[in-house]
């Protein structure tokens, strides 16, 4: 399919590719990962003949059709509509539309069997190029990539940057070529639409190669990967989750090569050492020199795993409730976001505000952080110190610090050696600290204004989309901090591994209402696929409570009682039941409500319980006193135990709720 045979490519005196090689096979389904400036998108464009290699080869069939989705399509803003610039991708097609289009209008007045008969081969050929159906299939590659049936008909110019991608990637995707070359294609898509993606490449009959920092999108995706580094292109059989586990074993036996030649190499320098003066095994020492300088050397692994060495902290704590807001609303002209809904934010809370685009998720960060006006009331806790990230933080840097002095004004209780220390972690590393801000990239500016939020005294974080522009090795780095601070902190993103990895809860947005999981993603997931659809969509918001906590929230809140939404509906309809039962059967409701409520206090008071336990356990007086720790262990296990029996009979009542509901 395409071959790629002791590529060298050099950018001035720097080697981007030396003596690469990588077959691609058809159906093959790559990964092609690597840090920031090693060369992926480079790749791309020589594949596809953008830029000539300065060594080597790569060659390909003649009649191989490639579809190339880059982050340069975004300049492009056509009057057309977005369905009109997705069919585009129909050219043989759409060129007959035409044709058919002239000869019908030609035989009006020339009936010759010369004109019908060519007419009919024009309708054959477009029939048989399924050409009947090409605007179902547009139509459904756009809505599964999020846009809505009325947006299908405006001019791609009124999208952004983000949404002009999308349309740029349905017409690829409509030109089914043998390869597909995606470069980020994640970057500007939601969940529900990267979700999407997955499916579709899934069933995709022929090859592609993704760029991504995607982690979760790569393993569900590809089924290789193929690493850029020093150089080197290096295959992996298998996801992202195999590359690591075997990456790792390589690198175990490079280390233990490396080390096994550095001690036969000490072993003969000693000896050459030792003989060196006596002459009359001098030629034993030269042959000796001489077989030690035609060694094959082993090289040392280079550690490309970013560990962080930087302490978090923040000088004073907040107090319980962070955030508490109220009844709030929030609309625009022809689109309501937020409606009369409330929710609050408490200590040592780690929130992931995750949903589709357009949902109001960035503008409810920004009325948390108190930046943005809304309906209603926020207020923040006592002791309350935030900080927050987004992508218009970038004005607020220094253009004509260096990078360095940036952060050591911002943040002048941490050492140079702990901010160096840390902008290395985001790819700033030896003389790049002493750049003058105002010479950056938009992407550069970004890693450094997330890293100056990181060095805040913040004990509360609010982040928006902070992976953006950072590569898997920084996302490390973001989710090592993130896993260290010990504030609390609420952000928004579309990265499920850092979702993962530092949420404790994740907020969605549904029907202008603030809904709250109480777990981690994964275990949102679950509930979601699982759980949530099957239960009807008035108890949506019911189930939403799972565990009690957004469930009891509503009613504090003064949502409405079962019996009052009776009341308000004007009286028993047509066909309704005795009123002796509906009697009986709020009375059961409002009993099962009293008991859930204590069920949910308990919950607290045993969580709380536990939490105490946990805290008992890293007392260094308990750890290393072994009678101590076994004893705390298992009240630690007593308390966990107590609190799993709370929550199975709060399910139990919880669905028999649901079924008086419903019924």
């Amino acid at each position: 399919m395409i071959s790629i045979n002791d590529l060298t490519y050099e950018i001035g005196s720097r080697a981007l590719f030396k003596d690469a090689n990588w077959h691609i096979k058809p159906g093959d389904k790559a990964g092609l990962i690597g840090a920031n400036g090693t060369g992926k998108t480079t790749l791309l464009k020589l594949i596809v003949r953008e830029y000539t290699p300065s060594g080597g080869s790569i060659s390909n069939a003649r009649d191989l059709k490639i579809g190339y989705l880059n982050q340069d399509m975004l300049s492009l803003m056509p009057d057309e509509s977005i369905l009109h610039v997705a069919m585009e991708a129909f050219e043989r097609q759409n060129q007959l539309h035409h044709e058919i289009a002239s000869l019908l209008k030609k035989i009006e007045t020339d009936h010759s069997e010369a004109t019908l008969q060519k007419l009919a081969d024009k309708q054959h050929e477009f029939g048989l190029l399924d050409g009947y159906s090409l605007q179902y299939k547009a139509e459904e590659i756009l809505e599964g990539l999020g846009f809505a049936s009325k947006d299908l008909d405006r001019p791609l110019k009124e999208f952004s940057g983000g949404w002009r991608m999308r349309v740029m990637l349905a017409k690829i995707l409509l030109q089914q070529p043998d390869l597909l070359l995606l470069d980020e294609p994640t970057n500007h898509l939601d969940l529900p639409s990267i979700k999407w993606l997955e499916k579709y490449l899934g069933a995709f009959p022929g090859a592609f190669i993704i760029v991504s920092h995607d982690r979760y999108f790569l393993d569900r995706t590809v089924q290789k990967i193929v690493e850029a580094k020093n150089g080197r292109l290096t295959e992996y059989a298998g996801n992202y989750s195999f590359y690591l586990e075997e990456k790792a074993l390589r690198e175990e036996i490079q280390r233990n090569r490396f080390r096994n030649q550095q001690q036969q190499i000490k072993e003969e320098q000693k000896l050459i050492d030792r003989f060196r003066a006596k002459a009359s095994k001098a030629k034993m020492v030269q042959s000796r020199i001489k077989a030690l300088e035609r060694i094959d050397r082993v090289e040392d692994v280079e550690g490309d795993v970013a560990s962080l060495s930087f302490r978090f902290s923040f000088s004073k704590s907040s107090g319980k409730t962070v955030v508490e807001a109220e009844n709030i609303s929030k609309s625009y002209p022809g689109i309501t976001l937020l409606e009369n809904t409330s929710a609050s934010i408490l200590k040592g809370q780690k929130i992931a505000l995750i949903g589709a685009n357009g949902k109001g998720k960035s503008t409810l960060l920004r009325i948390v952080a108190g930046v943005e006006p809304c309906e209603g009331t926020v207020r923040q806790g006592h002791n309350v110190v935030p900080a927050f990230f987004a992508q218009h933080q970038l004005e607020s840097l220094d253009l004509e610090k260096s990078i360095l002095d940036e952060l050591l004004y911002f943040a002048p209780q941490k050492t140079e050696k702990e901010i160096r220390s840390l902008l290395g972690c985001f790819l700033f590393s030896g003389d790049d600290v002493f750049k003058k801000i105002r010479v950056l990239s938009g992407g550069e500016k970004s890693r450094v204004a997330l890293a100056k939020t990181l060095t805040s005294d913040a004990n509360f974080l609010l982040l928006d989309e902070p992976t953006n522009h950072l590569d898997m090795q920084s996302v490390n780095v973001l989710v090592q901090a993130l896993q260290q601070y010990e504030g609390t902190f609420i952000l928004v993103s579309h990265d499920r591994y850092l979702v993962q990895e530092v949420a404790n809860t994740i907020w969605f947005i549904e029907d202008g209402e603030i809904k709250e999981y109480p777990g981690t993603y994964e275990e949102y997931e679950y509930w979601s696929e699982h759980i949530r659809e099957k239960a009807a969509p008035q108890d949506a918001s019911s189930a939403a409570g799972k565990n009690g906590k957004a469930a009891s929230a509503e009613r504090r809140k003064g949502g409405k009682k079962p019996e009052a939404e009776a009341a308000s509906a004007g009286g028993p309809a047509e066909g309704a039941a005795p009123a002796s039962d509906v009697r009986q059967k709020n009375g059961e409701l409002k009993k099962l409500g009293r008991s859930l409520e204590e069920l949910e206090q308990a919950i607290e008071e045993k969580e709380e319980a536990v939490k105490q336990a946990e805290e008992e356990l890293t007392r260094e007086a308990i750890y290393q006193d072994p009678a101590k720790l076994e004893q705390a262990n298992r009240e630690y296990a007593r308390r966990r135990e107590e609190l799993e029996k709370l929550n199975e009979q709060w399910n139990s009542l919880a669905e028999r709720i649901t079924e008086l509901e419903t019924e």
